[in-house]
């Protein structure tokens, strides 16, 4: 009988999750040092010595499959290793993986099964053969109707990735959607999306900056006004001007194409992760010596 107590002792001495500790129990019949060497030899124990490491640095990616795609993020430690080719393999195969799952976020898209193999262990055996830490951080899947189209655009290799749906237009309008989000990332679809809270604490923050600049309280308020309005056209993505064209706001340039955006994401590689110092010398060293 495979006890938690001995789950335990197994996790204290690999560092590995207990999942993987009872199955590696279970699949050696409750033997500690053979399981010790089953982890071993599959590269999870190997990974989990990893697992506090940071990982920054990576790909942002996409794959589309008729009228499902998935957007997402897989991480390493090195900007070198992800350029590596094994890493990129993996991040193809992660793709086709989740591309039909409907995964509502990267802890389902874990759990994924592929090719008779969990996302999860895809991203433990990597983790193994590269030599750095691997994680899949963030994900995420859209569906379209037969009258919509995506968009989709890759920038520097996949430092960011952007994404679009749109009703009407065609793909060569939702990619130059996705091109202006790649450069000028708005925060919000319209102006229907910014929380209310959001707006009056810029009202608040322009009111005090208007009144030290020393202007009369009498005309601050239409003053506030007036750059409320600009600031959400700032960070609303159909309010901007468009990028390939800045007479036009994005919504027009839409619209003149028969079309509507209905939603869109943009990824960046690493986004909200503290990253270490390490120069690109010190990236290859840590790679050599892993």
């Amino acid at each position: 009988m495979i006890t938690a107590q001995l789950v335990k002792e197994l996790r204290d001495k690999t560092g590995v999750g207990m999942m993987d500790c009872k199955r590696a129990l279970v699949e050696n019949n409750g033997d500690m040092e053979a399981a010790i060497t089953w982890l071993r030899e599959k590269g999870i124990a190997k990974a989990a010595k990893k697992a506090d490491r940071i990982a920054a640095e990576g790909t942002c990616a996409f794959a589309i499959a008729e009228n499902n795609a998935v957007v997402y993020e897989l991480n390493c430690e090195t900007d070198f290793a992800a350029k590596n080719s094994n890493f990129l393999a993996v991040s193809e195969e992660i793709g086709k993986a989740l591309v039909n799952s409907k995964a509502k976020d990267t802890d389902e898209a874990l759990e994924v099964v592929y090719k008779g193999q969990k996302v999860a262990d895809m991203v433990v055996n990597a983790t193994a053969v590269i030599g750095e830490k691997i994680s899949l951080r963030r994900v995420a899947t859209f569906e379209k109707t037969n009258a919509q189209v995506f968009g989709a655009y890759s920038h520097m290799q996949g430092k960011i990735v952007s994404f679009a749906i749109l009703d009407g237009a065609n793909e060569e309008v939702a990619k130059d959607v996705c091109m202006h989000v790649a450069a000028m990332n708005p925060k919000y679809l319209s102006r229907a999306d910014v929380n209310p809270e959001e707006i009056e604490k810029e009202k608040a923050i322009l009111t005090q900056e208007a009144l030290n600049e020393g202007k009369p309280a009498n005309i601050v308020e239409k003053m506030v006004l007036g750059r409320v309005q600009k600031y959400l056209k700032d960070i609303c993505l159909v309010d901007q001007p468009f990028v390939k064209d800045p007479d036009k706001t994005v919504d027009q340039y839409v619209k003149a194409n028969n079309g509507k955006i209905v939603q869109y994401l943009r990824l960046e590689v690493g986004e909200g992760i503290e990253k270490k110092g390490c120069d690109f010398a010190a990236e290859v060293m840590a790679a050599v010596n892993s």
